[in-house]
């Protein structure tokens, strides 16, 4: 492969016949949907639960003391 030098401005670009059309500009590239969330199961709901109220004892006694 041949090498370009450093020195100057990169080649205009163009489209290619043929080809799929470029990309709108932006930060985000389309791409299909990706498959959907199982809903939370009463046993992950419950853990959740359990543990924010873990937290927020332990908070309430920590600011007390």
């Amino acid at each position: 492969m041949r090498e370009r030098p450093h020195d100057g401005p990169l080649p205009a670009a163009r489209p290619v016949p043929g080809a799929r059309p470029p990309h709108p500009d932006g930060d985000r590239v389309p791409a299909p949907a990706g498959p959907l969330r199982a809903p939370l199961s009463r046993r992950q709901y419950a853990y959740g639960v359990t543990v924010a109220l873990l937290v927020l004892v332990l908070l309430v006694v920590g600011i007390l003391r």
